[in-house]
């Protein structure tokens, strides 16, 4: 740049700094220490705005023009100083710095990749993960000589591109013509380095979520000087404004000189609080508040909509959906006077044999959280999960690991119980305290872990549903006791079971396509991103059911001391709140309290530690047939579900006053909703053929999977008419039956969350049109009444069951 140009830019910019930000540049001045550094970040847009022509020479020339800044802003800052009439408590500083942020976004100028050698010399925004970070240095940056013919003092820059050494001049630089090369250095002469700075190196990668499959995250050193220092720890997600440059060690006689790519940082901004790349505006809230809005009659049936959209390539396993959902959701971390830090995330243990979808949860969680890590436990050791210390020219350096890269998101350990023992240990802290504490090679640090932990792992051999988990899985009851769910997935033989999974595998084989009613990906990944904004705060009655749920937990005679420890509490409201975020509420409520209290039994009735259902129970722990979570399909009449969950937990917990407020609550629930639904009711109810496409026999499920099963199902044996049931009489009940009550909370949506293709195999449209969304079958009120009625089928209805459906059990339980 020559003098004219240099002018120019220098003048530009000290008028935008004196107009845009002359408030900060008091503010500094106002300051005391007159040797610290100070930044004053600028926008780019709107400095290029005011002068397109300063754009241009920044992008040909970043290294002199940001020079000319900085020039410029002291002279400003000098300007502003005399301008004042007071100046008392007001000093010049020398150290200012502008700091370039906000550039255009286009792809010469920001990066989500590591840059390559044609960027060299441009000023680029470069976004990562620091996975190491030096400690701080001083470095010497200018160094005084004399001559020692015409004693002319001259400054020598140390070289940037040689790794900062200094080059001996050649000839005397003054215009006397001295041609002198015999010189004396000031700075050797003095007891300490005048011209010094802080200096650091980190370490960035690209981040492993933006990766395609299968290609190794590439990483660069970014320099950070003066008031960048110490701006970033291991594991933080940054985005560094900088100028790519070159360096290379001092050349050698017979060793290859090797170049090396980094970036000279101007400015580092931290991204770890924002959502990495979702975007959350008055609209997106609005659509979810609708959403709720419209299921404000059955807020249940609109929360398993979310569930069955979450993983929708594993049929049914409603429980385990449940659970992943709350544990993505996160509770509310809290911070006491003396600032010990509760956790508000809570972790997740699957244990199950092999082929029941382990993995599969835990890649759809990674997917769909901003910052997730997936590793598996053979291949990490304690120092890839945590921290390692890494030797790099001769110096120690820390470089983060999986838990720690994590850090405000959630890391996937599959295949657990085949980490080492001294490994496991290892994150003992990491799961509880959320702090990583490191003394190797003589660092000593604290790093942060506030990650969610979902693990999987097979037991140990069969599984012996007498021994208690720690047992069967091998794993000590101090790790266990960490997770606050542990559920269990046992592949029992069940025919039904294998019939319905074979023909949802075979049929999804053949069209494979996706479904009107389940959300896409970007949608549930923008919800939890929202939901987990929500801070929600315990009720009253919240707090009576989990507490008398605790304290009947420590009283009971079989409890395991591993689980029922003040852990056990603290995970009860940590996922009493996720539930309320899941529901998008800002109060816990008692059904919140309910449904966890229910997850939380299926959990300990995995461990043998059940309170509530030490004998296996028709409905078998609230949500479960049985102990196992395999097997829970997708309750038919979700209201109706969480009723009787209700009717067993507070009676079980003997809050008896809370029982009959909660049973008169939802009765007004369901009047609202049999009005709003009547007129539907009676159009279902008039359509002709709508029952024939379900066979009689088949349990009823609410899954991301319907029709498919009534496909893989044969008809009931018995010798009916066609459709399995006589017709019926049109006419309207008088008052609402408990059918035609059952049957309402689905009514207000006639979605069917089956796959697009189903509607293919339905011959009628109109009969799509009108299938009730809770049923897997295209299902209506006529069918649904003809069902209760017809006598000859309840025997082989009951034998078909089995487990699946307690609805139809309870219907026919006096």
């Amino acid at each position: 740049m020559n003098s004219d140009q240099i002018a120019l830019v220098g003048q530009v910019f000290e008028s935008y700094v004196s107009e845009y930000h002359k408030n900060e540049i008091l503010l500094i001045l106002k300051e005391g220490d007159e040797d610290a550094h100070y930044p004053v970040v600028v926008n780019a847009m709107t400095l290029f705005e005011t002068n397109m022509e300063i754009g241009e020479y920044f992008n040909a020339f970043p290294n002199e023009v940001l020079t000319v800044f900085d020039n410029s802003l002291r002279r400003s800052a000098m300007t502003i100083l005399e301008s004042l009439s007071q100046p008392e408590g007001v000093s010049m500083k020398q150290n200012l710095h502008a700091r370039i942020s906000g550039l255009p976004v286009c792809p010469e100028l920001v990066r989500e990749h590591i840059p390559k050698t044609k960027d060299v010399g441009h000023f680029l925004s470069v976004t990562g993960t620091v996975i190491r970070t030096s400690l701080v240095k001083i470095l010497e940056f200018e160094r005084d000589y004399m001559c020692n013919k015409c004693k002319h003092v001259f400054a020598v820059k140390a070289d940037f591109e040689q790794y900062y050494t200094f080059c001996r001049p050649s000839a005397c630089p003054s215009l006397e013509s001295c041609d002198s090369s015999k010189f004396t250095c000031l700075s050797d002469l003095s007891s300490s380095p005048t011209k010094c700075r802080d200096y650091q190196e980190i370490k960035i990668q690209e981040q492993v979520q933006r990766l395609s499959v299968g290609s190794i995250p590439r990483s660069m050193k970014v320099i950070l000087e003066d008031d960048l220092v110490d701006t970033c720890k291991s594991g933080d997600d940054l985005t560094i404004y900088g100028v790519v440059m070159q360096r290379w060690k001092p050349f050698q006689r017979d060793v290859r000189c090797e170049v090396e790519i980094v970036l000279k940082a101007n400015y580092v901004q931290v991204n770890n609080e924002q959502s990495a790349g979702i975007v959350m505006d008055e609209e997106v809230r609005k659509e979810f508040e609708d959403f709720w809005e419209h299921y404000k009659s059955d807020p249940f049936a609109g929360r398993n909509e979310i569930l069955a959209s979450l993983c929708p390539q594993v049929f049914g396993m409603y429980l385990v959906k449940l659970a992943v959902a709350m544990v993505l959701a996160g509770g509310i971390q809290r911070t006491d006077a003396t600032g010990t830090r509760v956790r508000g995330e809570s972790h997740l243990l699957l244990v199950g044999d092999p082929g029941t979808g382990k993995s599969q949860f835990l890649k759809y969680a990674a997917k769909i959280t901003p910052r997730s890590v997936l590793t598996t436990g053979i291949g990490s050791t304690s120092a890839g999960l945590t921290v390692t210390a890494v030797k790099d020219s001769g110096e120690w350096n820390l470089e983060a690991g999986a838990l720690v890269l994590a850090d405000a998101g959630l890391c996937c350990i599959d295949e657990f119980n085949s980490l080492k023992e001294h490994d496991r240990t290892s994150i003992h802290e990491a799961m509880e305290q959320q702090t990583i504490s490191v003394a190797k090679a003589g660092l000593v640090c604290k790093l942060n872990t506030r990650t969610t932990i979902l693990a999987a792992t097979n037991p140990k051999g069969q599984y012996d549903p007498q021994e208690s988990v720690s047992v069967n899985i091998a794993l000590g009851s101090p790790l266990l006791s960490r997770f606050d769910l542990i559920l269990v997935l046992l592949d029992t033989k069940n025919e039904d079971w294998d019939r319905i999974i074979s023909s949802f595998i075979l049929e999804n084989k053949g069209y494979p396509s996706k479904s009107e009613k389940l959300w896409s990906m970007e949608k549930m990944k923008t919800y939890f991103s929202l939901i987990r904004t929500l801070q929600p705060s315990l009720s009253d009655v919240g707090n009576q059911v989990l507490l008398r749920y605790y304290q009947m937990q420590r009283q009971s005679d079989s409890r395991n001391a591993a689980r029922t420890t003040i852990r056990l509490l603290e995970s009860l409201i940590r996922l009493a709140e996720a539930h309320a975020r899941l529901m998008f509420r800002d109060t816990v409520t008692l059904e919140d309290a309910i449904t966890v209290v229910s997850v939380m039994e299926s959990s300990m009735q995995a461990g043998g530690d059940s309170l509530l259902f030490s004998i296996p129970h028709p409905q078998g722990g609230a949500l479960l047939g049985g102990v196992n979570a395999l097997h829970t399909s997708f309750p038919d009449n979700p209201l109706e579900q969480y009723r009787r969950q209700c009717e067993l937990i507070l009676e079980k917990l003997e809050l008896h006053d809370l029982l009959s407020e909660e049973l008169r609550r939802l009765e007004r629930l369901q009047d609202q909703s049999v009005s709003q639904s009547q007129p539907r009711t009676a159009e279902a109810e008039t359509t002709p053929g709508s029952w024939e496409h379900n066979p009689g026999g088949e349990p009823t499920f609410r899954t991301s999977t319907q029709q498919e099963a009534n496909r893989g199902v044969p008809s009931s044996p018995t010798g009916g008419s066609p459709g399995g049931s006589p017709p019926l009489d049109p006419a309207p009940h008088p008052g609402p039956t408990r059918s035609a009550r059952r049957e309402d909370p689905a009514q207000h949506d006639s979605r069917d969350a089956g796959l697009d293709w189903f509607d293919s195999l339905t011959t009628h449209q109109i009969e799509r049109k009108n299938t009730v969304s809770v049923s897997p079958g295209p299902r209506t009120a006529e069918g649904r009444v003809a069902l209760k009625n017809s006598s000859s089928t309840s025997q082989e209805l009951e034998d078909e069951a089995l487990d699946f459906d307690w609805d139809e059990e309870m219907r026919k339980k006096p």
